[in-house]
């Protein structure tokens, strides 16, 4: 019976393994920290080895890998001061009509002081998160989480985000007991598996069609013109639905001003 070999995945240590990461994943969506200490978790894991494996194939991420380069900080105000339509000026005009903090990501020393390679990829991910969110266009709530996320699986498997997935497709599907041709509102459709299932495939299929997006050098990006630099690197942004920031009036309404 082939059924036999699951007796040897669900061990004791592998089930509750899989609880303490699983209910990291469930609270992602309430706290960031959660997000980021699951990823921490996972830094000496199989599937960390093949996200670092995936990353050294190109001389670039490898390099700045083994440079340790370190994210940001930005400042807001010197952001916003560049032409309207930067990258810079519009990451630093959304995040500050959210009342988002520029700089929240956590610093090397929750890392392990970046030790390893492992602690170096995680740092960047976490680092250059939101910028991802500037380029793809999806938007910086629940709406689009699962779509940026999933642009990062695509090019690296990166282990936090491939788990966070996973799980928010699962917990959805566990939650879902209306056809989401059924739900008015977006809110009720983003609590269905159908929902997450089509923010994931989005983001897949963004990820797989742009240029490597991990070792670009924000910071030297920054006076781009947004949608020249994404004409660059190959993003088709999504623009339209409660998914994408472009589509969210106060946020035109600021980076208009």
């Amino acid at each position: 019976m082939g059924f036999r070999y699951l007796d040897r995945i669900a061990t004791q240590d592998n089930i509750r393994s899989f609880l303490e990461l699983a209910d990291l994943a469930a609270g992602a969506g309430s706290s960031a920290q959660n997000v980021f200490l699951l990823s921490h978790r996972l830094r000496d894991s199989m599937p960390m080895q093949l996200c670092r494996k995936r990353l050294s194939r190109d001389p670039q991420a490898q390099a700045l890998i083994d440079s340790r380069r370190l994210c940001g900080p930005y400042d807001s105000e010197a952001l916003k001061a560049l032409p309207k339509g930067s990258l810079g000026h519009t990451y630093a005009t959304i995040l500050d009509t959210l009342g988002y903090d520029i700089n929240f990501f956590p610093e090397p020393a929750f890392y392990n002081n970046l030790e390893s390679d492992a602690d170096y990829i995680n740092y960047r991910v976490y680092g250059t998160h939101d910028l991802h969110h500037i380029l793809s266009g999806f938007s910086l709530d629940n709406f689009g989480e699962l779509g940026v996320i999933s642009v990062s699986v695509a090019q690296f498997s990166h282990p936090g985000l491939v788990f966070t997935d996973l799980m928010a497709l699962l917990l959805q599907w566990l939650r879902s007991d209306t056809p989401i041709d059924e739900l008015e509102t977006p809110e009720e459709q983003a609590r269905t598996a159908a929902y997450a299932f089509g923010r994931i495939s989005q983001g897949l299929e963004m990820g797989l069609a742009a240029r490597p997006l991990f070792p670009v050098l924000w910071e030297e990006q920054m006076h781009r013109d947004l949608d020249e630099l994404r004409a660059e690197l190959g993003i088709e942004a999504v623009r339209e639905g409660p998914w994408s920031w472009h589509s969210d009036p106060r946020l035109q309404a600021a980076l208009a001003a």
